[in-house]
């Protein structure tokens, strides 16, 4: 169903004349929507920012953090999702045997930020051409890719002094950071208040050095608290965005609903001072995770931007066409829920997780998606790949998803694979991260505990040839040195799975542990790995479509080319073609492709080019670069045929007397089949005969037409037919009969 809102026209112009105005305060014009479902209703609010300012360098910036005090923030907990009743049941998702140590070899590992105070972490990074940024509760750092720290650690309300109000001053928590490498720019956001009244808290680097200044944006929300945000970056041609999802607490207390939020993208890389934030209020239900771009080819410019949660045993998504320039344009739309194996939600949803030396549990979190919904574009189809926490018999495991959709399809996805990572070794895994590479490779980065064991982090990952629904056996990143104790029970909150944009295939992964058992002790381990079948050097590959086609001669057949690059390729690649059968041409549209795309190759025939069949060689040149594919070409004759004719004309004969007709048959390219005769027409009282009954090739039969005494006189068209298997063709003569 798709959900528009209207903003009438006096109200727009309302809206823009207040913000030519008054840009720095907040505003929020609010519309409720269709229903979805029997009760559920949606809400559109239209918010500009509460104040703006632009920060000095970040390493000019003063920061006055001192030590927070101990403070563990709670799980705001949501309804139950999956298969509630049936905590204790297995997974039939689960993968059932142990698949090959994974492929993917560790690269450059450091430690990153440690506690300050807080419970839980919150870990999350983005990675650069040159430096890593990593956000946690309630500070930020830099580093190169060595694992140098550049700057910080420091207090992230620091980042917004010189905008002043509740984010200079606050650390609401549940930071994210992005690269948009689209751009070449960073984000960094975080809550600027844990009480009433709300805020979010935005800045987008003025360039690509994310120690230098940024534009800051703070969007006021009163009295309703924005929980556990999450950002995606989505660069479309027009109306780009930087995505958002909450979960609506009223009051800080009363969960009614989520929201799916576009920020004008293009607003803030520019420094306006005004960007607008597009959001709907998913009433009494939450948890959605916004789709975000992994590696260089940007979705196809009107693409609407994708967010999706879990309901019982379903992914569900809604897609979502931000207008900012006239919001009542915004197009909301909720597409089929996509089924998948039926899942329990981890710990239902609460507490389980055991650890080594203590009694006391970790929480699961696992009554939502994990961050992130990563999305990249392929030639042929985009994908999403996320992940969430799930129960298997005794233990929790990570269900993990991979979906797609052709390409402009608007969100038509399905499930490509799916599976469950639950070793049968009485380790509880989750808190997952996912994404994928640029030649499809997966990654699954998690926590893992048991009894026996203290929380460590590890990950899996599957090559696409692997088996459906299967990942190799897991890799350690860092095996943790402690336990949480003293009735800490919060974990994570969420955790990092990132691409280096720069080769587009290797994996960087952040999560927490404990050096040694503890309270507020927690550090974070950020660690990389790759795997050999992902190509670091720019390169493409080219494929067409269809394998072989068949034409007669002097026809043409069309094919098309695509071109996939691989390793941040991103230059010209010119297509021409080989092998082509003598008097056959061909004509690439475009004759290039620039970095990915596809091109139709024509070939044309003429009635010369000999039959047979032959392998064209398609050549995708660029530099030094020259990757090939074939297709066949067959080409065939005319298919052997034949005519016939039948003379005279016309006869004219009286009754009770006969007449005759001689019926030719001529064969065509080698026609060699028999031809039997047949007529229709005859007036009643009359009969025919052919002499012979059939034709064997080329030759003539003697049509005698007999008339009786009582044959009814007049004018009678005849129509004599001639079939040959699948082959009929008919003349038409006429009888006068007097």
């Amino acid at each position: 169903m798709t959900l528009q809102k209207k903003l009438d026209r006096e109200t727009i112009l309302q809206i823009r004349k207040y913000l030519r105005v008054f840009p720095f305060v907040g505003l929020s014009i609010c519309l409720l929507s269709a229903a979805v479902g029997a009760s559920a209703q949606n809400t559109l609010s239209v918010t500009a920012p509460s104040g703006f300012a632009v920060s000095p360098r970040v390493t000019d910036s003063q920061d006055f953090e001192g030590q927070n005090p101990p403070k563990e923030r709670p799980h705001r907990r949501l309804h139950d999702r999956g298969n509630e009743n049936n905590q204790n049941e297995d997974d039939n998702a689960r993968q059932g045997r142990p698949e090959p140590r994974v492929k993917a070899f560790p690269h450059a590992y450091f430690a990153g930020v440690g506690a300050n105070g807080y419970v839980p972490p919150d870990t999350n990074i983005a990675v650069g051409p040159n430096h890593i940024v990593e956000t946690v509760n309630a500070r930020y750092a830099i580093y190169d890719k060595n694992g140098a720290l550049l700057v910080g650690p420091k207090s992230l309300s620091s980042l917004w002094t010189a905008l002043g109000g509740p984010c200079a001053t606050n650390n609401g928590g549940d930071p994210d950071v992005q690269y948009d490498k689209v751009a070449d720019r960073w984000l960094i956001t975080q809550l600027g208040n844990t009480s009433a009244p709300y805020s979010e808290c935005l800045a987008v680097s003025q360039t690509s050095d994310p120690a230098g200044a940024y534009y800051l944006y703070s969007y006021a929300y009163n009295s309703t608290m924005h929980d556990y945000p999450k950002f995606g970056v989505w660069p479309t041609a027009h109306n780009s965005a930087y995505l958002a999802t909450y979960n609506l607490f009223a009051n800080g207390a009363s969960f009614t609903g989520g929201q799916l939020c576009a920020f004008d993208r293009s607003g803030m890389l520019s420094g306006a001072a005004a960007p607008l934030s597009i959001c709907y209020t998913i009433t009494n239900n939450g948890v959605y995770l916004p789709s975000d771009l992994d590696g260089s080819t940007t979705p196809l410019d009107g693409t609407p931007a994708y967010f999706m949660t879990f309901e019982t045993s379903t992914l569900r998504m809604y897609t979502l066409a931000p207008n900012f320039a006239n919001p009542s344009a915004s197009v909301l739309t909720l597409t089929p829920d996509l089924a998948v194996t039926p899942f329990s939600e981890a710990c239902a949803g609460g507490t389980c997780i055991p650890q080594a030396g203590t009694t006391q549990q970790l929480d699961s979190v696992g009554d939502r998606l994990m961050y992130r919904l990563a999305f990249r574009m392929f030639p042929d189809h985009e994908a999403l790949v996320v992940n969430h926490s799930v129960t298997t018999g005794s233990r929790v495991g990570v269900r993990w998803y991979e979906l797609r959709a052709p390409v402009s399809s608007t969100g038509n996805f399905s499930v490509f694979q799916q599976g469950t990572f639950s070793p049968a070794d009485g380790i509880y895994r989750w808190m997952g991260s996912a994404a994928m590479d640029q030649v499809g490779d997966i990654a699954l980065g998690y926590s893992a505990s048991s009894s026996s064991i203290h929380p460590a982090i590890r990950y899996t990952g599957r090559t696409p040839g692997d088996p459906a629904g299967t990942m190799g056996t897991e890799a350690s990143l860092l095996e943790g040195g402690g336990s949480q104790t003293s009735g800490l029970s919060r974990w994570g909150d969420y955790t990092s799975m990132r691409i280096d944009p720069i080769d587009d295939c290797t994996f960087w992964y952040a999560n927490e542990y404990l050096p040694s058992n503890g309270s507020f002790n927690w550090s974070t381990f950020i660690g990389s790995f790759k795997f050999p079948s992902c190509s670091a050097s720019p390169d493409f590959s080219i494929s067409a479509s269809p394998s072989s086609q068949s034409v007669l001669q002097g026809a043409s057949a069309n094919y098309t080319v695509t071109v996939t690059p691989s390793g941040g390729f991103n230059s010209t690649v010119t297509l021409s073609a080989t092998g082509l059968p003598a008097g056959a041409t061909y004509v690439f549209n475009p004759p290039s492709v620039a970095g990915s795309g596809s091109s139709a190759m024509t070939v044309t025939t003429s009635p010369t080019t000999p039959a047979g069949s032959y392998t064209i060689t398609v050549t995708g040149s660029s530099g030094s670069l020259t990757p090939t594919t074939t297709v066949t070409l067959v080409v065939n004759g005319p298919s052997p045929d034949f005519s016939i004719t039948a003379s005279p004309s016309s006869r004219t004969v009286v009754r009770s007397s006969s007449t005759t007709y001689t019926v030719t048959v001529q064969g065509i390219n080698g026609f060699g089949g028999t031809v039997n005769f047949s007529v229709s027409g005859l007036p009643s009282r009359s009969s025919a005969s052919f002499n012979p009954s059939s034709i064997l090739g080329n030759g003539s039969s003697t049509m005698t037409v007999k008339t009786g005494r009582r044959t009814p006189s007049g004018t009678y068209p005849l129509t004599i037919k001639g079939v040959s298997g699948n082959l009929a063709h008919s003349v038409k003569v006429t009888l006068v009969v007097q």
